[in-house]
């Protein structure tokens, strides 16, 4: 989630992705196989997901620039990718979340809520505090503070038609 990104990998991706006229949506750092791991996920303002592959090969090559001479990684090696949302959609900012409302979601939380940690279902609104999230167990109020991680699914032809 983009509220959980490190101060130091923020200050470094974030003005990148601002100068190419971009939101930084999230990034994730982790461990690979041998080497660490960090990817960023950018989407235009109107969060449509009409990002170029050259634009993010572009800011990749920034941010890499960034990365190596703010030593972020202490001189070990990493990967990094740079994409967009993609058709199934990363949530993580309160307005990612508002963009949705109607679309199918899954949700993961920090912790278990009712007894469970996983959410899939139809969001039906967001109040900045919370997604409300009606599934086939039932329709549940879930924190934001609580999600963990969280994905829009593409809406189906039928669902277009009704908007």
């Amino acid at each position: 989630m983009y509220r959980d990104i490190p101060k130091n990998l923020l200050g470094v991706i974030e003005p990148v992705v601002r100068s190419y006229g971009l939101e930084l949506v999230d990034a994730k750092a982790g461990q690979g196989p041998g080497r660490a791991r960090l990817q960023v996920v950018v989407d235009t303002p109107e969060g449509d997901g009409r990002v170029t592959v050259d634009t993010c090969a572009a800011i990749s090559r920034e941010i890499g620039h960034g990365l190596d001479a703010g030593d972020v990684f202490s001189g070990a090696s990493y990967l990094l990718e740079v994409c967009s949302p993609g058709v199934d959609r990363t949530l993580a900012r309160e307005k990612d979340f508002a963009r949705v409302v109607g679309r199918r979601v899954a949700l993961e939380t920090k912790e278990p809520l009712e007894g469970r940690r996983r959410f899939r279902g139809e969001l039906v609104s967001f109040d900045g505090d919370a997604a409300h999230v009606h599934t086939a167990a039932g329709s549940y109020r879930i924190p934001f503070a609580c999600i963990a991680r969280a994905k829009a699914f593409h809406p189906s032809p039928a669902q277009e038609a009704k908007r």
